[in-house]
């Protein structure tokens, strides 16, 4: 069956938006927007918003390649950028059913090759295309043992992740409470006094996108830098020639890059892997002094005292960002440098191991998603027999 002989678009309008405002998100479908954890600038008017009835469909036209998208079970409006679908009256439609079938990953998959766009980030689903679409219909009895099917399994996989998440939680509070205790002594200097230079990356014409080239030498922002450790797109990166125009910006091993601009709680240490690499416009390199240990700078910069301060301190109209100026006025303590390399590698012994409990967990958490994903779509496509497992 096509989509279109089971559902067609929906085209009521609010005339007030005092309807309750609904949002689509790729984790949890169709929900009130004041139940979610949304960010988005709120709209000056809702007049003219798509009406939503619980039941119908909701596609966000541009994420729909990430699976935003679900069927409502709340009566509410959304944005008029995204597509409202109704079930016809006499179609076999089981809203829990489809609203499993539609979100799968394979259904998602067949949508993301269907859409146009330039690339995947442009990609648009739009409504003829939608309703082209074939979509497995089968019975209404066999959709409604399936949906309670999945609804309870997935509750229980849900529940599993939910318990590991606090988990997470609770060891990135015992992770920073550890570091914050290695920095709990006054402040014995200023930041300035413990490195030779604050650079920011090139900006303006020193660097612009189209001089970015696959595999060169990589430039580093804050995109860039995960869990303390930088990891390089090979897409964002220079020729040889080019870099060599911007050693100035070329790190060091044990140089230390933050965020500049919006994440100045990123840093990362400069390995020898990372040697020659150049500091991107969005961040910052900072050298310490020979007489400072530059893991034990590096540990400050994953401290809570530090990140207070570098959010202080930070600059801009509507974007934070750091500066020579802001760096220099935060204080630390600085202790001798025999005491600095017992501090670092204390908390390299210590955090390696909530570190390691992180990321098994994390791991898990994932493992459980996919087997999620993989139960939904065997259910919805006939290759598992809910009857016999149930």
């Amino acid at each position: 069956m096509r989509n279109k002989e089971l559902l067609f678009e929906a085209q009521g309008l609010s005339t007030d938006g005092s309807e309750e405002l609904l949002s689509v998100s790729h984790l949890s479908g169709v929900g009130p927007r004041s139940e979610k954890n949304v960010t988005m600038t709120e709209a000056a008017s809702l007049d003219g918003y798509r009406v939503v009835d619980p039941g119908d469909l909701v596609i966000n036209t541009m994420w729909a390649w990430m699976g935003a998208l679900g069927v409502s079970r709340h009566a509410g409006i959304v944005s008029p950028a995204y597509g409202v679908y109704r079930p016809r009256p006499t179609a076999p439609f089981e809203p829990r059913f489809f609203d499993h079938l539609y979100r799968s990953t394979e259904y998602v998959m067949e949508m993301t090759r269907v859409s146009r766009g330039i690339w995947s980030s442009r990609l648009r689903i739009y409504p003829e295309v939608f309703l082209r679409m074939a979509v497995p219909v089968p019975p209404l009895d066999e959709q409604r043992a399936i949906a309670d099917y999945l609804d309870r399994e997935t509750a229980r996989i849900d529940t599993l992740i939910e318990e590991q998440q606090r988990l997470i939680e609770m060891l990135r509070e015992r992770r920073a409470a550890v570091i914050a205790g290695e920095f709990e002594a006054p402040a014995t200097g200023r930041l300035r006094y413990a490195i030779q230079f604050a650079q920011t990356g090139p900006f303006g014409t020193q660097l612009s996108a189209e001089e970015y080239v696959e595999d060169g030498i990589s430039v580093v922002n804050p995109t860039h830098i995960k869990r303390g450790a930088i990891t390089p797109d090979a897409m964002i990166s220079v020729t040889p020639e080019k870099a060599a125009e911007l050693r100035r910006h070329q790190l060091e091993v044990g140089d230390i890059v933050l965020g500049r601009k919006g994440e100045v709680d990123k840093s990362a240490l400069v390995s020898e892997a990372e040697a020659g690499y150049i500091c991107g416009s969005d961040s910052m390199l900072l050298r310490p002094r020979e007489d400072v240990d530059p893991s034990y700078l590096w540990w400050f910069f994953q401290s809570p005292e530090s990140h207070s301060q570098l959010e202080q301190w930070s600059v801009g109209s509507t974007v934070a960002g750091l500066n020579q100026t802001t760096i220099s006025r935060i204080v630390l303590p600085l202790p001798s440098v025999v005491e600095q390399r017992r501090t670092a590698q204390h908390l390299d012994e210590q955090i390696a191991k909530t570190d390691a409990l992180i990321a098994e967990t994390e791991r898990f958490i994932e493992i459980a998603r996919e087997r999620r994903s993989a139960l939904i779509t065997a259910a919805v496509t006939g290759q598992m027999d809910v009857g016999e497992v149930a």
